[in-house]
């Protein structure tokens, strides 16, 4: 009962999402800082079959040089790690590599940190408890459903992004089969 309560409240917070990101990508896409650029970012992403170019706004902590980003939505199947993703962060245009973690002693290591930087990130996790504490059977099921960590390395300041037409610009969360 507990997982299909479970499964129920995620498919309403992504349908709530899918309209608030409406607003967020224009937020995040400011050239200057604003309170909401503290903890998310704005992600651009070429679909891997449609080639269309979605932003998708994805939380994230600084841990020392790089970003973490949890992975649990369809966005991250859009990712290679050997190419750099446009992304916009407290009001700057920059560029960074992905690199997806899925070890569970290290995603356990990495989520301690992200809670403890972040604790409301527990509530948009399903397998933390609020007081942080996770629980190893459900984050393994997750990983074998596709959560990751995305852990950000952020390229060079002087990295040219690569230039996105107004018309190539889609605000459509990516679907799984893009």
């Amino acid at each position: 009962m507990a997982d299909i309560d479970t499964a129920s409240r995620m498919r309403r917070r992504a349908r709530l999402f899918r309209v608030i990101n409406v607003v967020m990508r224009r937020v995040l896409a400011l050239p200057f800082p604003t309170p909401l650029s503290r903890q998310l970012m704005l992600i651009t992403l070429t679909g891997r079959k449609s080639g269309r170019t979605y932003r998708q706004p994805v939380s994230y902590i600084r841990d020392g040089d790089t970003l973490l980003t949890p992975g649990g939505g369809k966005w991250k199947l859009n990712l290679r790690e050997d190419q750099p993703v446009p992304i916009r962060l407290g009001g700057r245009a920059v560029q960074a590599r992905p690199e997806r973690v899925t070890d569970p002693a290290e995603l356990t290591e990495l989520l301690d940190k992200m809670a403890a930087s972040n604790p409301r990130i527990t509530r948009f996790i399903p397998f933390m408890e609020a007081d942080g504490t996770i629980d190893p059977a459900k984050l393994a099921l997750a990983v074998q459903h596709g959560f990751c960590i995305v852990r950000w390395h952020e390229l060079s300041p002087g990295a040219a992004l690569t230039p996105l037409s107004t018309a190539a610009k889609h605000d459509d969360t990516p679907g799984a089969n893009e």
